[in-house]
């Protein structure tokens, strides 16, 4: 799609405006890092517009100190002094559960997914935000915590002009199915396939 020019106009009704206005349903997902990177980038873009940002992180831990958060909450209270960008809300989900599972019990991450998600369907049916990253979304997902099909129906049915970005691997096919755009991270080289292990200001 050189130069952002499209290669096939669709016939549904619509006027350029609305067609490149309506809001898009992301998914993030492969092997390779940089798919919360991107969709943090995305959410930069959207707060420079003036949208509500939230975040719902799903599988990193609530201890970790993540360096996107810390940026894009210090942008949160830059609108709320001067009204600069957007207002942005963060949510972890949960106190302290990560991917690995090693703390509580699966009991107990699946509540805290199935609340995470029960927030995330409030928020889009009050139209609370116009910028969604639903960080690591995929993993509950997967793991069977949240209802795949009640996800896919909830999103493309969202009310309004809300645009969501879900990232995480194994991305479900329904999932990448309903989606409008879909990248998939790909690894060709790693520091840590040389022994080297993640380092600040790239990987946190």
């Amino acid at each position: 799609m050189p130069q952002g020019k499209v290669e096939v106009v669709p016939e549904d009704g619509l006027s350029t405006r609305q067609r490149r206005n309506r809001p898009l349903l992301a998914v993030h997902t492969g092997e390779m890092k940089g798919k919360s990177t991107a969709a943090f980038g995305m959410a930069l873009r959207a707060w420079n517009q003036g949208w509500p940002i939230a975040v719902y992180q799903f599988v990193k831990s609530a201890k970790w100190k993540i360096g996107e958060e810390n940026a894009l909450s210090a942008l949160g209270r830059l609108h709320e002094t001067t009204g600069e960008g957007g207002p942005v809300v963060w949510h972890k989900m949960g106190s302290g559960w990560s991917w690995s599972r090693r703390q509580g019990t699966e009991t107990d991450h699946a509540a805290d997914a199935a609340e995470g998600w029960a927030q995330i369907k409030r928020d889009l049916a009050a139209e609370a935000h116009r910028f969604y990253v639903l960080d690591e979304f995929t993993y509950p997902m997967k793991w069977g915590w949240v209802d795949v099909d009640e996800v896919v129906e909830i999103l493309v049915k969202r009310p309004g002009n809300q645009h969501v970005v879900v990232t995480g691997r194994d991305a479900h096919p329904k999932l990448i199915e309903a989606a409008d755009l879909v990248v998939e991270m790909t690894k060709l080289k790693h520091p840590m396939d040389a022994g080297q292990k993640g380092q600040r200001g790239i990987e946190w």
